[in-house]
């Protein structure tokens, strides 16, 4: 969700992708220990700016690294004909795609990716009509696009290719997709995606390998248990992956006290929905640092972003957009990602929790009721059985205001860390002490604010306050650390959102209004050579 214009805001795309097999044919359905050199692969983004994206989804439908000399190109995708990746969940997080290993003395020379049906869900509130016909998108709504997408297959065979694997030295790329260049306005103003703009997609090597030493994290996997051993789980992705992933003593833990008091690895339980940080090891093991509990596999449970809160017949009424479906295909269909949803919020009955994994929230933060949320929050909700309604299907333009075509009702509501990009603001100086700063983010960050019940007029642009910790960890600053933070920066936040009880809208022209609500940061991440939006 970002600022209104004729481009795209702010978005982060982080995934892994481990990979690197001894033959170009399908690998095996779980991955797990393989003899040879691990190989893996990461892919980011730098931010663009324009229009809200609610939600941005690419599927990766070839990928391959290529051989020489023995000719042997080997096939990423881990047994399955496409992986979908939500850009819009990965602005300061990684996802795993495919572990695999390479022969020693193996030489690539480069790396071939193919990608297909974007989805692109935009709110325009740039005050007018984008795009003509069937493609407009009016003014305060909310609009699912297919945008066209041109050279699709990207080959890259520059530096920091060739390269040649050596025995026991994992081997990690780092991909970075330019969604400032890659997502251009049509004559029109409708969103294209552009893979072969120049320097749209680049790639470098991360880290320097070396015998014996793991990568660095590959970032998380999430899916459901399926079995379990003494020191090994095997987890399926809800798209169809299977990895299998092996724990140590290092390994932590995050679980409810009311699911699993001992926080260990005997809380795992088959049919369990878990995310796991792994890294790659020796040998291709995937390796966890920490596994933390999602949902019981019985549930059905959505994740969405917030774009409105109203009332209606004493209900708190809250529309998303989905970033994650259930993983369970028939209700999956039901609710699929991308579109907009009403979610009814019954005044008593509904269990209210904060997934906060492992970090320890500063004091004083609370989200206990239908009174702590508010838009901009990203939310997991349990879906009440039996109550998803769907008065027509899924339509391409949705105004904002009213009821979605599908609604159900929340059983439980749990707060999930936002991502949020924005500039470091000049509103309140960055306080090294206390670990605060400000940040300066737009008003169609909260879409819409106008239409959210009770709230007042935002101007551009507002700030958020943002309350770190020492647990608060910072990467692409000079020094990476609160410190390195200036008036101006261009920074990527991963924390929990919290609003403040009464917003005191006080403005002032350049630099915009009080803050509205609290960031607890856990992941600070500079955007260094970006430019500020203002």
């Amino acid at each position: 969700m970002r600022r209104a214009a004729l481009f795209l805001f702010l978005v982060i795309f982080v995934l892994f992708m481990a990979g690197c097999g001894s033959q170009s044919t399908s690998p095996p359905p779980i991955n797990g220990p393989v003899a040879g050199v691990p190989v893996g692969l990461t892919v980011t983004d730098t931010p663009p700016a324009g229009v809200t994206v609610l939600f941005f989804q690419l599927n990766i439908t070839g990928a391959s690294l290529l051989s020489s000399p023995s000719g042997n190109n080997i096939g990423l995708l881990c047994g399955t004909n496409t992986i979908p990746v939500n850009v819009t969940q990965l602005q300061t997080e990684s996802a795993l795609l495919c572990n695999q290993a390479g022969g020693p003395g193996e030489t690539f020379t480069g790396l071939t990716l193919t990608f297909a049906n974007p989805q692109l869900t935009v709110y325009n509130g740039s005050g007018s009509t984008i795009g003509s016909g069937a493609n407009a998108c009016a003014n305060n709504t909310v609009c699912q696009l297919t945008p066209a997408v041109t050279s699709s297959t990207l080959t890259f065979s520059a530096a920091p290719f060739p390269i040649t694997l050596t025995a026991n030295a994992p081997v990690a790329f780092k991909l970075d997709i330019h969604l400032d260049t890659i997502i251009q306005p049509d004559s029109s103003g409708i969103p294209t995606v552009n893979l072969g703009a120049t320097n749209g997609v680049t790639i470098s090597q991360l880290g320097t390998p070396s015998a014996g030493t793991p990568t660095p994290g590959l970032g998380q996997v999430t899916g459901t248990i399926q079995t379990l051993t003494s020191n090994q789980f095997i987890l399926q992705t809800f798209d169809g992956r299977s990895f299998e992933i092996t724990v140590n003593g290092s390994t932590s833990y995050s679980y409810p006290s009311s699911v699993c008091s001992t926080n260990s690895f005997a809380c795992l339980a088959t049919q369990q929905v878990v995310k796991a940080q792994v890294s790659l090891q020796a040998l291709s093991i995937l390796l966890a640092s920490e596994v933390d509990y999602v949902e019981p596999g019985a549930q059905t449970v959505v994740e969405g972003s917030i774009i409105q809160l109203t009332n209606s017949g004493g209900n708190r009424m809250m529309d998303l957009i989905l970033q994650q479906g259930p993983p369970t295909p028939s209700t999956a269909t039901a609710l699929p990602t991308g579109q907009r949803v009403t979610v009814t919020v019954p005044p008593t009955g509904v269990n209210y929790a904060i997934d906060s994994d492992s970090f320890t929230l500063p004091s004083g933060l609370t989200f206990t009721t239908a009174a702590n949320l508010m838009v901009g929050q990203e939310v997991s909700v349990v879906v009440v059985p039996g109550s998803v309604t769907t008065t027509s299907g899924p339509s391409g333009a949705t105004p904002i205001v009213g009821p979605a075509a599908t609604t159900f009702t929340a059983g439980s509501i749990t707060l999930e860390p936002s991502q949020i990009t924005g500039v470091v603001s000049g509103w309140a100086p960055v306080n090294t002490g206390n670990l605060t700063f400000t940040l300066n983010t737009y008003p169609n960050y909260f879409v819409p604010p106008a239409a959210t019940a009770g709230a007042p007029p935002i101007l551009s642009p507002i700030n958020i306050d943002v309350q770190a910790t020492s647990a608060t960890t910072y990467t692409n600053l000079t020094p990476d650390n609160i410190s390195g933070l200036a008036v101006g920066d261009v920074v990527s936040l991963k924390g929990w959102l919290f609003p403040y009880s009464v917003v005191p809208m006080v403005c002032i022209a350049d630099w915009g209004c009080a803050s509205i609500g609290k960031i607890a940061a856990e992941t600070v991440v500079g955007r260094p050579g970006a430019t500020p939006l203002f």
